[in-house]
């Protein structure tokens, strides 16, 4: 399967980091810019997920916050992208 070869324009400074960002963690360019776009967009359905929750069922609790910040903060921490395709 081929895969598409998007022409897209970054910020120089952006370009910058995440070519220095990209040969840090390992992999190409690409493969590292695929990586943020799957993630970005993953985001983007958990965010969405939650504003359709809370129109549904009101706003999240303060207590409730805080568990999902605890959660977020225990899984963004030591992800290896070599190793975690899904992150």
């Amino acid at each position: 399967m081929t895969s598409p070869k998007p022409s897209i324009a970054l910020d120089p400074a952006v370009a910058a980091e995440a070519r220095a960002q990209a040969q840090r963690e390992g992999p190409a360019g690409s493969a590292w810019l695929n990586h943020a776009a799957e993630r970005e967009l993953r985001l983007a359905d958990g965010l969405a997920a939650v504003a359709d929750f809370e129109a549904e069922d009101g706003p999240f609790t303060a207590a409730e916050q805080h568990t999902a910040s605890a959660l977020a903060d225990r899984y963004r921490v030591g992800v290896d992208r070599a190793h975690d395709a899904s992150v």
